[in-house]
């Protein structure tokens, strides 16, 4: 949830250290002809509209104005305008962006696949300026509190805007985000493919939290899978009690399983403790149906132990509600196999952008 990479600048410190807000210096500079069918390439440019709005609160900080602001380069690279800022009211940083489409007329049929809208949030900067409030919200997010918070109805706003504008073409608004932004947009997405009509956004998730224990850093692969498998016994017990008890076991299939047509893009470093666990998640998935024990593995997925205890995700009574954020029924995960050497490089947004990293990609979908 941290963004430990984009640090703001200490005061007083040489703006040398904030290389990585130049696209010039950092960003896909190699990519000048943008393939909308390619998902190297739509992950290269959802990565740069993310690090835009990291600029955007950047700039903000260090009164970077006109010809000395650093973030429109992100977007203008790639012929997008910023149509709106999304500032957040508690300390008036700036969260998020939602991006236009706007291509040069040679462009046109190229771009028949591309988005015309992409509503982006940035993660936590962990400096002065904004940094209270990320962290804030960081703990929400391991809460489930996300959604009472005047930062995601914003957001939430920001979308439905964006909705009317795109005129009735959903599939042409796209939201992205990373760590802490992630799951802005997750819940965002899951809230309007639950919605009447289930409206289903193409949505890209970078290194998305796992609230969970970091069961993908056990080394022993025996131990690994053992530890998943007991879990996943224990979790679907602890559901099955409090959902007879309630009666809810039903709704809650429902609701979970009215997300599987939502297919998000999931970008995950197994090096990253934040969002590696989802390799396992994943995974785990299809060896519980490969033992036989499918209907545990699916009980399991839609629920944590943590949140069962707490109550979250009981709306309306009889046990019934939505699953904690991080759970997914289908996703697309794609995910980073090269060397992290630290936390800051496998947590980090830049990963994204580079055109030789050897990923592993699967689609996984609930039934």
């Amino acid at each position: 949830m941290m963004d430990f990479f984009f640090k703001g600048p200490e005061p007083g410190a040489s703006e040398m250290s904030s290389l990585n807000d130049l696209f010039d210096a950092s960003g896909p500079t190699y990519l000048t002809y943008v393939n909308w069918n390619c998902p190297h390439h739509r992950r290269s440019v959802m990565a740069s509209l993310v690090q835009g709005v990291y600029v955007l609160e950047r700039d903000r900080q260090w009164n970077r104005q006109g010809p000395d602001a650093r973030a429109p380069a992100w977007w203008r690279f790639f012929h997008f305008d910023l149509h709106q800022v999304l500032v957040d009211a508690a300390d008036g940083s700036i969260f998020g962006a939602v991006y236009a489409f706007h291509p040069p007329l040679h462009l046109l049929d190229p771009a028949a696949a591309a988005p015309h809208f992409v509503v982006a949030f940035r993660g936590t900067i962990t400096k002065k300026g904004s940094a209270k409030r990320d962290l804030e919200l960081d703990l929400q997010l391991v809460r489930n509190g996300l959604e009472g918070r005047s930062r995601f109805r914003a957001a939430m706003q920001a979308v439905h805007d964006t909705l009317a504008a795109a005129a009735g073409q959903h599939r042409r608004v796209w939201l992205a985000g990373h760590s802490l932004g992630s799951a802005i947009a997750t819940l965002a997405g899951k809230t309007l493919a639950r919605s009447a009509g289930g409206v289903l956004l193409p949505a890209f998730l970078f290194n998305a939290p796992f609230v969970s224990a970091p069961v993908e850093r056990i080394g022993d692969l025996r131990v690994r899978q053992g530890v998943r498998i007991a879990s996943s016994f224990v979790t679907a017990a602890v559901a099955a009690v409090l959902q007879q008890r309630g009666g809810g076991s039903a709704a809650g299939e429902a609701a979970f399983a009215a997300l599987a047509a939502w297919v998000p893009d999931l970008f995950v470093n197994p090096a990253d403790p934040i969002s590696a666990e989802y390799v396992g998640y994943f995974d785990h998935r299809r060896k519980m149906e490969a033992i036989g024990a499918g209907a545990v593995g699916r009980l399991a997925t839609r629920n944590s132990v943590k949140d069962l205890l707490l109550g979250i995700g009981k709306k309306g009574g009889g046990g019934g509600g939505c699953e904690p954020l991080h759970l997914f029924p289908s996703a697309v995960l794609t995910v980073n196999r090269g060397p992290s050497p630290d936390f800051k490089t496998a947590h980090g947004i830049h990963q994204w952008w580079r055109p030789d990293l050897p990923l592993e990609c699967t689609a996984h979908y609930y039934t």
